[in-house]
């Protein structure tokens, strides 16, 4: 389905569709499934919930490349007040960043300036922060910035992204930094210059990239999010970790919120450490779109609502 794939990736960034989809209350309803809501108390019930089931959580604001420095501003104290949320409710939750929300692509120093005010309020909460990887025109500034975070705070960690070709490179620098990463195959689209276009090599390049960081050797304090719905994935991982005796403290899974609930809550009661990603708020368009375009099913799911309508 490499062209409907391509098409909804598309779409995630067409203005005209955005309007189109969120003007129907069932497009709302529909991305549910994938987005605890709207606003931060419908989020908190969410991750409530998600807490008893033995999950932990990463909450993520949806909104991603701002145009104006007040957007920015505001989507700062959006964390912030989610950080607050998380201490007064006491709930197992970390959060995700992406950097251009905290304007990256207007201001680098004002990003950065955005992104120590949250991972200080982390810190005080006993939270973790995770720097979200976005398109590859942003790997490197993305990058550069965490670096000079982990500099400051070891509550912060970013992300890797399997499918593309520098992806080896920048894991093996970040396990000399015994950095937490998370690695993911990779939702957004790229040129074949860039990034595999074919999946079993994005596969492939995904078991390489966590045995390279799962590799005791030099890796002393370096830990592991496996961000994957793939179950043939996480069964190799499981039986990879179990021979070489990796310890279930150094990793952990993660999946995104509304898919696979049924395996999240498995990998939890075996005894792993199992975080969902929780997305919430009204900049919910894109984010849904790319969920669409990574799995088939998830088109089915829409269309068989929409006829059921």
């Amino acid at each position: 389905m490499p062209v409907l794939r391509d098409l909804l990736l598309a779409l995630s960034t067409n203005a005209a569709m955005r309007q189109f989809v969120i003007s129907f209350p069932l497009s709302r309803r529909l991305s549910r499934r994938f987005v605890a809501g709207e606003t931060l108390d419908a989020a908190i019930q969410v991750v409530k919930k998600l807490n008893r089931q033995g999950l932990e959580v990463t909450f993520d604001q949806l909104g991603e490349n701002v145009t104006q420095e007040s957007e920015a501003r505001q989507a700062k104290d959006g964390y912030l007040r989610a950080l607050d949320a998380i201490a007064a409710n006491q709930v197992k939750s970390h959060v995700s960043v992406k950097l251009t929300q905290m304007g990256l692509d207007l201001n680098s120093d004002l990003c950065l300036a955005h992104m120590r005010q949250i991972i200080a309020k982390a810190r005080e909460a006993g939270a973790f922060v995770r720097i979200d990887m976005e398109d590859s025109a942003r790997t490197q500034a993305t990058l550069n910035i965490f670096k000079t975070l982990r500099e400051e705070f070891d509550n912060v960690g970013i992300v890797i992204q399997s499918y593309l070709y520098r992806s080896e490179g920048d894991l093996r620098a970040l396990k000399a930094l015994h950095a937490n990463v998370r690695l993911c195959k990779g939702a957004y689209k790229e040129p074949p210059e860039i990034a595999f276009p074919e999946k079993h090599d994005v596969d492939a390049n995904y078991i390489q990239l966590a045995q390279i960081f799962l590799e005791r050797n030099g890796s002393h304090g370096a830990y592991l999010a496996l961000a994957t719905h793939d179950e043939n994935m996480i069964n190799w991982a499981k039986q990879y970790t179990t021979e070489h005796h990796i310890d279930r403290r150094h990793f952990e899974f993660q999946m995104l919120y509304g898919i696979r609930p049924d395996l999240q809550r498995k990998l939890a009661a075996e005894g792993y450490k199992m975080r969902v990603y929780v997305p919430y708020g009204s900049h919910w368009y894109p984010y849904f779109m790319r969920r669409l375009a990574e799995r088939p099913a998830n088109v089915v799911f829409l269309i068989s609502n929409l006829f059921k309508s």
